[in-house]
């Protein structure tokens, strides 16, 4: 400590306010649960008996995006669900994290079809990708650990300038990612935009055939 050592009595600590954000962000988060396919078996067991690591970093799965700072995307992420995923995210308060688990959430795997996405940091950015088919829980718990060695570095008060990588694929809207089948509806706007007409727009022969068809017999 150089010039602070044995200055102060012994119930004071010095440090910083980062590392103190830090130390509470990773003894205390809350992961909210994504499982949309088979790694969400391996997700559900790391927090089983047998590992126990939910209770070994202070975590709580949560099934509200408004008390959670964690997503773990496990499994495939179809186009149609991407919607969801992205609304889920924006509800999220922050900080919040995004760990995608399993080779389907990181880059759709073998399902390289119409109708799934490649790999969730196309609508979501993520920080951590943990590989396999499906990971053991051995490897999510790793994944777990190397996120709060990257929290516990990060700044709080002065935050360092975000590094765009070139090399990094762009990120899609969801609005433009059309599921199979995509039709689209008439929104609120549509109909707002026809409040205002006096008439609608008839055919021109309407009244001439509303005249001539033969009336019903009394």
């Amino acid at each position: 400590m150089g010039l602070l050592e044995n200055k102060f009595s012994d119930n004071i600590v010095t440090t910083t306010v980062d590392s103190v954000l830090n130390w509470g962000t990773n003894t205390s988060m809350f992961s909210l649960i994504l499982g949309t396919a088979c790694c969400g078996i391996e997700m559900m067991a790391v927090g089983y008996s047998r590992f126990d690591v939910l209770e070994r970093f202070g975590m709580l799965f949560r099934f509200s995006p408004r008390q959670s700072d964690l997503m773990l995307v496990a499994g495939t992420v179809t186009k149609k669900m991407a919607p969801v995923v992205k609304t889920i995210y924006d509800q999220m308060s922050e900080p919040r994290w995004v760990i995608a688990v399993g080779s389907c959430a990181i880059s759709g795997n073998i399902y390289n079809s119409y109708s799934t996405l490649q790999g969730v940091d196309r609508i979501i950015p993520v920080d951590l990708y943990i590989p396999g088919c499906p990971p053991v829980p051995e490897a999510i718990t790793y994944g777990i650990m190397e996120l709060n060695r990257q929290i516990s570095q990060g700044r709080r008060i002065r935050k360092q300038v975000s590094i765009v990588d070139p090399t990094a694929q762009p990120r899609e809207s969801v609005d433009l990612i059309k599921r199979p089948g995509y039709v689209k509806m008439p929104t609120a706007a549509d109909y707002a935009a026809h409040l205002g007409d006096e008439t609608l727009a008839l055919p021109a022969n309407l009244t001439q055939l509303l005249a001539s068809s033969p009336k019903e017999s009394e």
